[in-house]
């Protein structure tokens, strides 16, 4: 795996591959693995940042849109609806008609799914300081961008657990809690593979990202 990683982001990051899809990315997707390796080479997050109430919406988001937007990422919402055919069976059995006798649309299928960042067909998502539940959310949202053909690998960047040990040096562990957004939450879902057949990257933010604890 290290083979298609900077070497400079393996200490940064926890990187855990699941579906190939960090594979995927290298081979298909250069361009846009090299944006996110171009990102999270740039993450700096200061001792504020991680005391700044806000969760979702605090600095650090901010930081990836910094670097990703003027790279042509941007947010995606779709929603769809669902045209359905009914054939009657013709004359032989197992020979059906090429005329619908009824058609139905199920409106809102598909609905309110939304990516942060969708590139060509890589989809990335940044939880910082969210529910835990988020990452359901996350994981069928790529999975339904994934069934219908829109992207081909997924990228859900998060927090490593050892990042607890700032949290408590800080005193702000209660922000914090075993109920949000980090990486073990995360990985459990995955391994359970509620993303269905989206290969997901799933990358944990490390303690060398703050600055002060290279």
């Amino acid at each position: 795996m290290d083979q298609y990683i900077r070497e400079d982001l393996l200490n940064k990051y926890e990187f855990q591959n699941y579906g190939h899809a960090l594979e995927i990315l290298s081979e298909a997707f250069p361009d846009e693995w090299n944006d996110i390796q171009d990102c999270l080479e740039t993450l700096k997050i200061t001792t504020d940042d991680l005391m700044t109430a806000g969760g979702n919406e605090t600095a650090i988001p901010k930081k990836f849109d910094d670097v990703l937007y003027p790279r042509g990422w941007r947010e995606i919402r779709i929603t769809g609806d669902l045209l359905v055919k009914m054939f009657p069976r013709g004359k032989s059995r197992g020979r059906f008609l090429n005329q619908p006798f009824e058609e139905k649309t199920i409106v809102g299928y598909i609905d309110g799914h939304n990516i942060d960042f969708i590139k060509g067909k890589v989809a990335f998502d940044l939880e910082w300081n969210s529910k835990d539940q988020t990452f359901d959310r996350d994981l069928l949202a790529m999975r339904t961008y994934f069934d219908c053909g829109l992207i081909e690998v997924g990228i859900i960047i998060t927090r490593a657990e050892e990042l607890n040990d700032i949290f408590s040096e800080l005193g702000i562990k209660s922000k914090y809690g075993a109920s949000t957004t980090w990486i073990g939450k995360l990985e459990y879902r995955l391994k359970s593979r509620r993303n269905g057949g989206c290969p997901i990257l799933a990358v944990g933010i490390k303690k060398p990202c703050v600055e002060g604890y290279e």
